[in-house]
């Protein structure tokens, strides 16, 4: 348990003792003086609160659930009379009960407990709550009661130091939590507005839950922080991204419409950037996806050995391998089958976006190897090419929307997404990818997946 459970427990136990030495007598006398009483109907608010239950009980559930709610119900008593006024359970109901919630209803006085109920086949029932104890008729004349001046002076001066005691430590213990929820409410509303600047930063390390809160809140305004800076860079990555093919798209239509016998060109042109944006706009609702998605919907079997062999096979025809047997710049390295439960769809994309890149990036180099295998449960599949690798400080940022580390300097096609893309599959996949820079040059990255 924590600090800030027992400083409750103990305030709160201080009250209660000081309350039961105050009033446990008088209550004590009172109940040894109930002899011979009568029940009356319930009017405190508990009376509103189990009729409102039994009310929607009754329209939900049917007078099924409805016989069930009332045989779980210990306190308070609850009668519920059908038209010949026969209680559901078969209880012996007090006369005198039903004929005062019966005055109340005809004389049109609202009672907190008497209620009418309406059945979902239109049967009307009378529900009233009954208190187990209520005053003999013509007062208290139980043999315990002492109707004398000095015990009510004392019965009365019980209650109201119990009362003052009360009320003392509960001062207490509302001003010793008013001041850092009120710092915390402040926080709150500063947050709301906008300023998300750390808050309690500057407090002690030590105190209770409630110091501990602030500086949680501290770094939920970092993280925070952290995802709208994110957003608006993603916001205006997404910009850049789109205005460059469109205004290739609007130099391609007003040259078609300048020189009109280089129409088939501009076409082409058009052509061209209309594919490019599609791919962009469907990497980025692939990435929106998964990033709004806990988890895979689809799970199946997917060898990840064939999987990357089917990749690979595409990537050695457009990377132009007349023969992929033949010394091929792209080579697999499997280890048999290695099976995990994922998309195959989700995975396919994520493989091949890794790939690509190494093909893209690394293939100048040297061979571009893939390798397939699996340790300690984990199914495993390596990427390694002899590319310019990556310098070091980029390395936290490669797996960023629209971040594309290019050492090399050349111009490379793409938009900086696949990464991305592939590092959310994977984690959704509850797998791992990194990326480290190989000895001798080049990148190698590793992707982790629970083996089936």
């Amino acid at each position: 348990m924590g600090r800030l459970f027992w400083k409750f427990f103990f305030s709160i136990l201080l009250a209660q003792v000081a309350a039961t030495i105050g009033i446990g007598g008088a209550f004590w006398l009172r109940d040894q003086a109930r002899q011979h009483q009568a029940p009356v109907l319930d009017t405190g608010p508990p009376a509103t609160i189990v009729l409102d239950a039994a009310t929607a009980t009754l329209r939900h559930g049917g007078i099924g659930a409805l016989r069930g709610m009332l045989g779980e119900l210990k306190r308070p008593q609850v009668f519920v009379l059908d038209a010949q006024r026969r209680d559901l359970l078969g209880r012996a109901v007090p006369a005198e009960l039903i004929q005062e919630a019966e005055r109340s209803l005809r004389e049109g006085i609202p009672v907190r407990g008497v209620r009418q109920l309406l059945a979902p086949d239109g049967s009307r029932y009378l529900a009233l709550v009954s208190r187990r104890f209520g005053p003999p008729p013509g007062g208290l004349r139980g043999p315990g009661m002492d109707p004398g001046w000095g015990r009510r002076v004392g019965q009365a001066a019980g209650i109201i130091a119990a009362v003052l005691a009360s009320l003392l430590f509960a001062a207490l213990l509302a001003w010793y939590f008013a001041r850092p929820i009120r710092a915390l409410r402040s926080a709150f509303d500063a947050a709301a507005a906008g300023d998300l600047a750390p808050r309690f930063v500057d407090k002690p390390t030590g105190g209770d839950e409630l110091s501990d809160l602030g500086r949680d809140f501290d770094r939920m305004s970092g993280q925070l922080r952290m995802l709208m800076d994110g957003q608006r860079r993603l916001l205006h990555d997404v910009s850049h991204e789109l205005r460059s093919p469109l205004a290739r798209l609007q130099a391609a239509v007003g040259l078609a419409h300048q020189r009109p016998e280089r129409i088939a060109s501009s076409l082409e042109r058009i052509e061209r950037e209309s594919v490019r944006m599609d791919k962009l706009v469907g990497e980025l609702l692939t990435l929106s996806r998964l990033e709004a998605s806990n988890g895979v919907a689809r799970r199946e079997s997917v060898d990840l050995a064939e999987l990357v062999d089917a990749i690979v096979e595409d990537a050695r025809f457009e990377a132009g391998e007349a023969n992929p047997d033949d010394t091929p710049r792209i080579a697999v390295e499997a280890e048999g089958s290695v099976s995990v439960d994922g998309d195959p769809d989700l995975l396919w994309s994520a493989l091949e976006n890794v790939v690509r890149n190494a093909v893209k990036h690394g293939a100048a180099g040297g061979l571009v190897k893939v390798v397939v295998g699996a340790t300690d449960g984990m199914a495993r599949v390596e990427v390694l090419d002899r590319g310019p690798g990556i310098a070091p400080a980029e390395l936290a940022h490669i797996f960023e929307p629209f971040y594309r580390a290019n050492p090399s300097g050349t111009s490379v096609d793409g938009h900086g997404l696949g990464l991305a893309i592939a590092q959310r599959v994977v984690r959704a996949h509850g797998g791992d990818i990194a990326a480290a820079n190989r000895e001798g040059g080049g990148l190698q990255l590793r992707i982790s997946l629970p083996r089936v």
